[in-house]
């Protein structure tokens, strides 16, 4: 065989080969995504994309932030659409506005009055990445960070990140692993665990924002939400909440049946916590009769494609966001503005983090102790 011939077949290899990397979008896909736009050098570390498929579901994972990327799920007349609003390449999610699409969020889900707590005798000052408060872990949480990949499969991904001591001024080292599975059921796990050697407080959840209709469909004022609470915890003008508890009884926040979202947002110049909140951005306790067993918390329904998310989940809340600060200055991955209330959040976590640390169930984390936290979003379509 003469050597142009065997340098064609070795390119041809080559090709063939590359198509049925992990590191290429699947063929026949809805996405729109290219994995070489995601590989990039941050602080030192590698960051790529992954295709995760069941047969009915596809799921892209990147490491930067831990990040649900896209999710395509099929409608009522089989049609797939992407229901998870996110950004088209690594570029895009490190100039974007909108900084925790997708994301896996700590040390501390939510805000920290002041940025400042007491614990042990020792007060720890945080930066104020929202002033006056600390948010979501700082300006370098977890959603800024790269994880190593410790495993791979066509429908897994285990990854992990080691939050040093001091690290957005966090006492302990603390070792997380994050690990996303789809099964034959069509459902998304997400499987949280950390262990520490020093006490501290850790509130963990994913911030992916969904429309069933699709990303850059429109509004989801009119998918219809049920969420299992008696009772919210209520905020003050700041944002933060007041450690009480407030019945949902007669109130916008009443989703213990189905209604639709936009129903009763005409409320929020006259309803309180609608106004402080600029919508719905609230911590939902969920009804449960046993710790740590998965409990339906939530469940979106979008008429127009049939679409169905059932949220299930071993934490004792979740929380519900409008995206209302959205304005249209990030571009989707779909070439479309992320407008305002064009997508909502369903966020399942622990009770919010306050300096007194007495109003809420503790979140503080002890060395010998393990946290462990487990999501799964169920997806269906009803006709």
């Amino acid at each position: 065989m003469n050597k142009p011939r065997i340098m064609l077949l070795l390119a041809t290899l080559i090709v063939g080969i590359s198509l049925f990397s992990k590191s290429n979008s699947p063929q026949g896909s809805c996405f729109s995504l290219n994995a070489a736009d995601f590989q990039k050098t941050i602080n030192g570390k590698q960051v790529g994309l992954y295709f995760l498929k069941n047969g009915q579901l596809e799921v892209v994972i990147t490491n930067y932030g831990g990040r649900i990327v896209s999710l395509c799920a099929p409608s009522k007349n089989g049609e797939m659409a992407d229901v998870v609003v996110g950004f088209k390449s690594i570029d895009d999610y490190l100039i974007a506005k909108g900084i925790y699409h997708g994301a896996i969020i700590g040390r501390v889900a939510g805000r920290i009055a002041g940025g400042k707590f007491d614990l042990n005798g020792s007060t720890y000052s945080l930066p104020l990445n929202s002033p006056p408060n600390h948010l979501h872990g700082g300006v370098n949480g977890f959603h800024n960070e790269v994880w190593d990949v410790s495993a791979v499969t066509d429908t897994s991904i285990v990854l992990n990140y080691l939050s040093l001591d001091a690290e957005m001024g966090y006492p302990g080292n603390l070792n997380v692993k994050a690990t996303y599975t789809l099964n034959s059921k069509n459902e998304l796990s997400m499987e949280l665990a950390a262990t520490t050697d020093k006490s501290r407080p850790i509130n963990l959840t994913n911030h992916a924002f969904f429309n069933l209709t699709g990303e850059g469909s429109g509004t989801i004022l009119n998918h219809e939400l049920t969420i299992s609470s008696q009772y919210i915890c209520p905020v003050s003008a700041d944002k933060i909440p007041n450690g009480k508890l407030m019945s949902v009884k007669n109130t916008p926040f009443n989703f213990r049946k189905p209604k639709p979202i936009g129903k009763d947002l005409i409320l929020e110049k006259a309803d309180e916590q609608l106004k402080f909140a600029g919508g719905y951005d609230h911590h939902f306790v969920l009804s449960k009769k046993k710790s740590n067993v998965l409990k339906l918390a939530a469940t979106a329904f979008d008429p127009q494609s049939g679409r169905k998310m059932e949220v299930f989940t071993d934490e004792p809340c979740i929380h519900f966001f409008t995206a209302n600060f959205f304005n249209g200055s990030d571009i989707g991955k779909m070439g479309k503005p992320i407008n305002y209330r064009e997508s909502f959040a369903l966020e399942t976590q622990r009770f919010p983090f306050l300096s007194d640390q007495k109003s809420f169930p503790s979140i503080i984390l002890k060395p010998g102790e393990q946290y462990k936290a487990k999501t799964i979003y169920r997806f269906s379509v009803v006709k």
